[in-house]
C-alpha cells in the first residue's frame, strides 16, 4: 500500500508541476476560442509572437485572391482585409469593418453590376458604399460566409449552411440544398470530437460546461502548484521562526479544494482530453475520414443535410450546372436546385481545411488549390493534373498537407498569375518580383487573440523551439495530463476520501 501510493505520489507530482503551466494554457486559450464573437475586437501585435508569425512575402493565408478594377488598378484580399494595389503602393480599404482583424477575414470579394462591391467574411457580408464597408442584413442565423459569384444577373451568397440568391442585395431568398444521391444521416468523427471537445455538441449549454472545466483545470494546477510550495514556504517562515497556524489552515482548505474538483470532475476532464489528443496528428490521421451516425439531439442533428459543410461554389455556364466544393467532396447540381446532388467521380484532391482556390481557367476547367497542393481540373475531359508536375496526383498515404500549401491566387493580367502558399508567400508563374508589403499593412494587420489561442491550443506557438516534433506537443501533453488525473484520484481515493 505504501509503494503503491509513493509510486503514484511521484507520477502525480513530478509530471503534473511541468502540466500545469500547458494544461492552464489549455485552459485559457480553448475559453476563448469558444467565444470567438467574444473576442473578435482584440489583436495581438505581430512582433510579440514567437518567429514565423511575421508577415513575409505574403505568407500565412495573408492573400485569398484579388479583383481587378476598371481603371486599372487592383484589389488583394484575405486575412489581411482589403487593400487596394496601385503600382507598387497599397492603400488601406477596410474602413467600416469592425475592431479587430479577425473582421476583416475576407473568404472573397465580389464585383456586382460594375456597381457593387461585396465582400463574404467570417462574420457576415459587407457592401463597399461611400467609401465604407456597411454590413448587409442576411436572413439567416448563421453568418460564416465561404463564397461568392455570379450566375447570369444573380448574386449567389454561400455560407456554410445555405446557399442564398439576390438581384438587388437587399432581398434574399434562401435555398437548402436538396441532399446528395445515396445521402446517410452522419457526420467526420473528427467533427464529432472537435464539437465534442469544445462543448458545442450541446449548444451554448455544453460550451459553457466545457468553459467551466476550463476554469476547474486553471484551479486544479494553481493549487496544485500552491500545495507543492507551501512546504518550502512554511520551512522559510520556521527559520524566521514565524507562526505557520495560519499558513496550515490555508494548505489544508487548498487541498480541500484541490481533491475535491478533482475526484467531481476527472469523469469530464478524461473525456474532454480523450477528444482533444484524437484532433492532432498522429491520432487524427486514422479518424480524419471516418464517418459516424449523428447523436440524437445535438447540434450536429440537423435536417440541413449540408450542415456545416459548405466551402466554394460556381455556376458552370457551359455544362449549365452549379459546382459546390463541400467538407465531403465536389457536387454538381441542376439549375432548379431541386434533384440530388451528384459527386464528382473525378475530382482533385482537397485538404480536411477546405478549398482555397477555385478557379475557373478554361471551358469547365478550374484551377483547386488547398493545402493538398494545386491541381487542374477538367471536368468534361474527367482529368486532374498536378499544376507542378503535369502529372496525375498520388494518393498521400503519410502526411495530411501538401509540400505546396496553398492558401491564394490571383491574375491581375492575362500575362501575370501569381500563387500564394502558407509557408512559401507569394510565387509567380511568369517568374514575376512578389510585390513588397508596405510598412503600414504590416503595421494595420495583427494577428487576432482567437488565431493566437488557436496557436497555443494546438501547439504550433511552440514550433521555434522543439521544430516538427511539435506536431506530438498535444498527444504527448494529454496523455501526461490524463496520467496525473488518474494517479490524483487513486492517491485521493487510496489515502483522502475518508
Amino acid at each position: 500500500m505504501k509503494k503503491t501510493l509513493k509510486t503514484l505520489r511521484k507520477l502525480h507530482k513530478w509530471p503534473g508541476i511541468i502540466i500545469a503551466f500547458i494544461a492552464i494554457l489549455f485552459a485559457f486559450s480553448g475559453i476563448v476560442m469558444n467565444h470567438r464573437q467574444v473576442f473578435s475586437g482584440i489583436d495581438v501585435n505581430r512582433n510579440l509572437l514567437p518567429p514565423g508569425y511575421q508577415y513575409e512575402n505574403w505568407n500565412l493565408a495573408a492573400v485569398r485572391g484579388g479583383v481587378n478594377l476598371r481603371d486599372g488598378t487592383n484589389l488583394i484580399y484575405g486575412n489581411i482585409g482589403v487593400w487596394k494595389k496601385n503600382g507598387d503602393l497599397f492603400s488601406d480599404m477596410n474602413k467600416g469593418f469592425p475592431d479587430g482583424i479577425d473582421h476583416r477575414k475576407i473568404y472573397k470579394l465580389q464585383q456586382y453590376t460594375n456597381e457593387k462591391l461585396l465582400a463574404a467574411t467570417h462574420f457576415g457580408l459587407y457592401e463597399f458604399l461611400n467609401e465604407q464597408w456597411h454590413k448587409v442584413d442576411l436572413p439567416v442565423k448563421e453568418e460564416r460566409l465561404t463564397d461568392l459569384f455570379i450566375k447570369q444577373d444573380t448574386l449567389m451568397v454561400l455560407s456554410r449552411y445555405y446557399l442564398l440568391k439576390t438581384v438587388d442585395v437587399k432581398n434574399f431568398e434562401v435555398i437548402q440544398l436538396p441532399a446528395p444521391e445515396n445521402y446517410k444521416r452522419q457526420a467526420g468523427l473528427f467533427k464529432t470530437l472537435w464539437e465534442l471537445h469544445s462543448g458545442e455538441l450541446f449548444g451554448l449549454t455544453g460550451k459553457l460546461i466545457v468553459d467551466l472545466l476550463g476554469l476547474v483545470v486553471i484551479t486544479l494546477s494553481v493549487t496544485g502548484l500552491l500545495h507543492f510550495f507551501f512546504p518550502k514556504i512554511a520551512k522559510r517562515r520556521r527559520e524566521k521562526k514565524k507562526d505557520n497556524t495560519r499558513l496550515s489552515k490555508v494548505r489544508k482548505k487548498n487541498l480541500r479544494w484541490h481533491n475535491v474538483l478533482g475526484y467531481v470532475f476527472i469523469f469530464f476532464l478524461l473525456i474532454n482530453t480523450t477528444a482533444g489528443i484524437f484532433l492532432r496528428p498522429p491520432l487524427l490521421i486514422p479518424i480524419a475520414t471516418k464517418k459516424v451516425g449523428l447523436i440524437p439531439g445535438t447540434h450536429l442533428d440537423s435536417p440541413n443535410p449540408w450542415f456545416d459543410k459548405l466551402r466554394r461554389g460556381t455556376w458552370d455556364n457551359d455544362l449549365k450546372k452549379y459546382i459546390f466544393s463541400t467538407s465531403d467532396g465536389f457536387f454538381v447540381a441542376d439549375e432548379s436546385l431541386s434533384d440530388p446532388l451528384k459527386s464528382i467521380r473525378k475530382q482533385p484532391p482537397v485538404s480536411v481545411m477546405g478549398c482555397n482556390v477555385f478557379e475557373q481557367i478554361g471551358q469547365s476547367q478550374y484551377l483547386v488549390g488547398s493545402f493538398s497542393g494545386l491541381f487542374i481540373w477538367d471536368i468534361p475531359g474527367n482529368t486532374v493534373l498536378d499544376a507542378f508536375t503535369q502529372k496525375p496526383p498520388v494518393a498521400s498515404t503519410g502526411r495530411p498537407i501538401s509540400d505546396h500549401m496553398v492558401t491564394g491566387y490571383f491574375s491581375p493580367s492575362e500575362d501575370s498569375h501569381f500563387l500564394f502558399e502558407y509557408d512559401r508567400g507569394m510565387t509567380s508563374f511568369e517568374g514575376q518580383k512578389p510585390w513588397t508589403m508596405s510598412e503600414e499593412l504590416l503595421d494595420k494587420t495583427p494577428m487576432s487573440l482567437w488565431n493566437t489561442c488557436l496557436e497555443i491550443h494546438t501547439g504550433r506557438i511552440f514550433e521555434h523551439l522543439i521544430g516538427p516534433f511539435y506536431i506530438l506537443f498535444v498527444p504527448l501533453a494529454g496523455l501526461c495530463l490524463m496520467m496525473v488525473l488518474v494517479s490524483g484520484f487513486l492517491i485521493w481515493w487510496k489515502a483522502y476520501r475518508r
